[in-house]
C-alpha cells in the first residue's frame, strides 16, 4: 500500500485505504466511441452491482471509472454491514410511520442480498455474521438506544435492546441494540471480488476513464471521457460523492462528506476478551456523530467517523487530518482504556455521498439518464442493492416494492438543515460535553 507515516513513528497515512492494495490489472482508458444499451456511470459497489445484473438481463453494458472500481467509498468504509435504517428511528416513527417500515425492510432485504452476492460470486472478504449493535456509552445515549429499539421494533425490525453483558460489549458501553443481520467484513476485499466478477462478466470495463458530460440525444444519451464517447440508450449515475461533478444531476441531489478511519496494531485475543467484547458485534455508538469499531479477523480494531467533514466538487484526493486521527485515537483509548498501549498502525479517509434525507435515492435525472444514490454510510449493503433493483427496472419497466419508497419523480430535493460544518462541529462538542457527563 502506498502511504507514509506523518508523523514520524506514527501511523502510516494513505490517500487510498487500510483494508487492501491498489489492484494492479488495471483495464485501459476508452479511447475510442462505443454504442450499448447501457451506460454505467462509476465504479463502485453500487456501480459495479448495477452493470453485473444489466448484463445477467441480457443488456449490453459499458462501465466507466474515473480511476479503479472500487477506489471510493466502497472500499474505505467502515466494514459493518447492517440491516438497520438510516435516520432517525423514534422520530420517523411519529412523523412518517410508514417510511420508517420502508426503511426497515429496505435495510433487512440489502443485506441479504449482499450475503447471497458474496455466496453466488464465491467472493471471500472475512466476512463474519456477527450483526452489530448501536451501543450507548452514556445513560442519555442507552435511553435513546431504548426509544430507538422500540420504534424499529414497531415497524418490523428483528432487533435485540440489551446491556452490555447481555450483549458482550465492552465493559466501558453501557448497552444498546444489537441488529443480528449484518455484521463486519473487509470491504476492500469485497470491492475487489466484485470487481474481479465484473471484469470476468460481458461488461465492457473502461477504468481511468472520467466521464465529463452526460446528455440526451434524441433517443438516447451520449458519455464524453477525454479521449473517447459512448452512444447509450440508457445511462446510470451511480458516482455518489462525485455526481455533483456533471451538470445533468439533479441539484442538491448529494453531498460529499470526508470521513476518517483508522486501525491499531493486532491485540492478543485474550487482552480483547478481558474487555468483555464477546460477541465481536460491529459498534456504531449513539453520539451525534458516531464512532464506529470493527474487530477484524486478525484482531485488530478499525475505529472510525467521530467528525464528518462537508467537501465541495469537484472533490479532490487527500489524506487524513492529523488533528481527526488524534480524536479518533482519543476515543479509542476512551472505549478501550485498558489497551491503551495498542498503537494505531496506519490511517485513511474516503468521500462518502450523503443526501438531505438521508435516505436512498433513486430516479431520472433526464429522459435517458438514472441516477441511484444508496449510500448515507449504509452503502455497503444498499448501494448494491438500489443498483440492481434499477437495473432490474431498466430491463423490465417494473419499480421493485424495495424501490418504490426512493424513487424521486420530480427530482427536487432540499436543502440539508445538518450537512453544514459548523453544525457538524457543533454535533461533535455536543458528543464531547457529553462524553464527560458518562455515569451522571
Amino acid at each position: 500500500m502506498n502511504g507514509n507515516p506523518l508523523p514520524d513513528r506514527g501511523p502510516r497515512y494513505t490517500t487510498f485505504t487500510g483494508w487492501v492494495d491498489r489492484p494492479t490489472d488495471l483495464t485501459p482508458p476508452l479511447d475510442s466511441t462505443l454504442s450499448c444499451d447501457v451506460a454505467v456511470v462509476g465504479g463502485g459497489l453500487g456501480g459495479m452491482a448495477t452493470a453485473l445484473r444489466l448484463t445477467e438481463r441480457g443488456a449490453d453494458v459499458v462501465l466507466l471509472e474515473s480511476e479503479f472500481c472500487g477506489y471510493g467509498a466502497s472500499s474505505r468504509n467502515a466494514g459493518q454491514i447492517s440491516a438497520k435504517p438510516t435516520g432517525e428511528p423514534q422520530i420517523l416513527a411519529r412523523v412518517n410511520p410508514q417510511l420508517l417500515r420502508d426503511l426497515v425492510r429496505f435495510a433487512a432485504s440489502s443485506v441479504r442480498f449482499s450475503e447471497d452476492l458474496l455466496e453466488q460470486l464465491g467472493i471471500e472478504c472475512e466476512y463474519e455474521a456477527v450483526g452489530n449493535v448501536g451501543a450507548a456509552v452514556t445513560k442519555g445515549q442507552m435511553r435513546k438506544a431504548q426509544r430507538d429499539a422500540r420504534a424499529l421494533l414497531a415497524a418490523g425490525a428483528d432487533l435485540k435492546f440489551g446491556d452490555q453483558r447481555e450483549l458482550g460489549l465492552p465493559d466501558t458501553f453501557l448497552g444498546g441494540m444489537l441488529t443480528p443481520a449484518g455484521g463486519t467484513m473487509n470491504p476492500g476485499l469485497f470491492t475487489l471480488g466484485l470487481r474481479a466478477a465484473l471484469l470476468g462478466s460481458g461488461v465492457r470495463v473502461f477504468e481511468e476513464s472520467p466521464v465529463q458530460s452526460v446528455q440526451d440525444v434524441g433517443s438516447g444519451a451520449m458519455v464524453i471521457t477525454p479521449l473517447g464517447r459512448i452512444r447509450a440508450k440508457k445511462v446510470v449515475l451511480a458516482n455518489n460523492a462525485w455526481a455533483p461533478e456533471l451538470a445533468i444531476t439533479p441539484q442538491r441531489l448529494s453531498r460529499p462528506v470526508w470521513v476518517n478511519m483508522i486501525e491499531t496494531a493486532p491485540v492478543e485475543r485474550d487482552r480483547i476478551v478481558a474487555t468483555g467484547w464477546t460477541s465481536r458485534a460491529g459498534l456504531a455508538t449513539k453520539h451525534n456523530v458516531m464512532e464506529s469499531y470493527h474487530l477484524t479477523p486478525a484482531d485488530t480494531i478499525a475505529v472510525g467517523v467521530r467528525q464528518l467533514k462537508i467537501g465541495k466538487n469537484p472533490v479532490v484526493e487527500r489524506i487524513s487530518n492529523p488533528g481527526v486521527v488524534a480524536d479518533l485515537t482519543d476515543a479509542f483509548r476512551a472505549r478501550f482504556p485498558s489497551l491503551r498501549d495498542v498503537a494505531v498502525t496506519k490511517t485513511w479517509g474516503g468521500w462518502i455521498a450523503m443526501t438531505s434525507s438521508r435516505a436512498p435515492v433513486v430516479g431520472k435525472a433526464s429522459k435517458n439518464v438514472y441516477y441511484a444514490i444508496g449510500c448515507n454510510g449504509h452503502g455497503l449493503g444498499q448501494a448494491p442493492y438500489l443498483g440492481s433493483l434499477l437495473a432490474d427496472h431498466l430491463t423490465s419497466d417494473e419499480i421493485h416494492e424495495d424501490m418504490m419508497p426512493w424513487w424521486q419523480s420530480e427530482n427536487r430535493f432540499p436543502r440539508s438543515l445538518y450537512l453544514h460544518n459548523p453544525v457538524l462541529r457543533a454535533a461533535w462538542l455536543a458528543d464531547r460535553i457529553g462524553d464527560r457527563r458518562v455515569g451522571r
